[in-house]
């Protein structure tokens, strides 16, 4: 209990504060949304890339989880949809909801909260492997975009140039002039409240009601995901932290930009607004269970 509290009270107390700022106040999302994906997070990739003291190893193994983790939750939701024949439009979106999980706005501060900036590092490589994943996945499942246009998307958003930069730098080791890099880490540093807050913004905005697509669509997200990342983080050899991180971003709810993809380019949008909020309601209550259960198995 001595771990849980300290690692969920700040991240539930943030995202309240954003919730009653949505239900008071005329904000609009969609800015700090912006905010956060052009700047605040780009800022805090690149800072702590700059700084990591993680192998290239440890990195490749959570990359290797990650992606082979997708790979078989995206093969059992189909499986499944196909077998109990779900309409096409549900089982792109049950996909969607199940393989985009909140890696950024409820990943990195309950992760930096309970495992602090060792697991924030590990948080950040998988944040990167997620973000690659929605924007190349996201338009050919949706839309049936291409993967070209996927790829271009990727190589577009400013993540992907931050996650260059601070691995170029880290690489190199070069030493920022003036204190550069000072600044940067103070401008990253925002990016965790600001996320949190936004989150709490969308929750105030979305109504919710309970039928079983959306309980699926929770069950999905919060309890097969993160048992997949359990069985193949253990395959890998992957440990301590390692499997610890790989785990509680897989089992973090949906993804709020979920709902932005399936505006865009196709999907049920009254689902993927329902499953954000249900999702995230439940991850208060299964996230630290969760971190219960690898702390004391570790």
């Amino acid at each position: 209990m001595a771990v849980l509290l300290p690692a969920i009270a700040p991240v539930a107390l943030i995202v309240f504060i954003g919730f009653l700022a949505g239900r008071t106040l005329s904000l609009e999302r969609t800015t700090l949304s912006r905010l956060s994906l052009y700047v605040l997070l780009p800022a805090l990739i690149a800072s702590s890339l700059y700084g990591m003291t993680l192998s290239v190893r440890q990195a490749s193994a959570i990359v290797a989880g990650f992606f082979l983790s997708s790979a078989i939750l995206a093969g059992l939701v189909y499986g499944l949809c196909r077998l109990l024949k779900v309409d096409p439009l549900t089982q792109k979106t049950l996909l969607a909801t199940s393989l985009f999980a909140n890696t950024g706005n409820l990943g990195l501060p309950f992760i930096s909260f309970a495992l602090g900036a060792t697991g924030l590092e590990r948080a950040i490589v998988y944040l990167i492997s997620s973000s690659i994943l929605l924007t190349t996945v996201g338009p050919t499942l949706l839309k049936g975009a291409g993967l070209w246009v996927g790829l271009r998307t990727t190589l577009r958003l400013p993540v992907f140039g931050a996650m260059l930069a601070g691995l170029t730098l880290q690489a190199l080791n070069l030493p920022l002039p003036l204190r550069l890099d000072a600044g940067l880490e103070l401008l990253g540093g925002a990016a965790i409240p600001v996320a949190l807050v936004t989150l709490g913004l969308q929750l105030a905005k979305t109504k919710l009601y309970v039928d079983r697509a959306v309980l699926v669509a929770a069950a999905l997200r919060l309890g097969v995901a993160p048992a997949i990342a359990l069985t193949v983080g253990a395959m890998l050899g992957l440990q301590g932290q390692d499997l610890q991180v790989l785990v509680l971003q897989a089992a973090m709810p949906t993804a709020v930009n979920t709902f932005i993809w399936v505006t865009e380019f196709g999907g049920d949008a009254d689902l993927v607004a329902r499953a954000i909020v249900l999702s995230t309601l439940l991850s208060f209550m299964t996230l630290p269970s969760l971190l219960w259960a690898l702390v004391t198995w570790s």
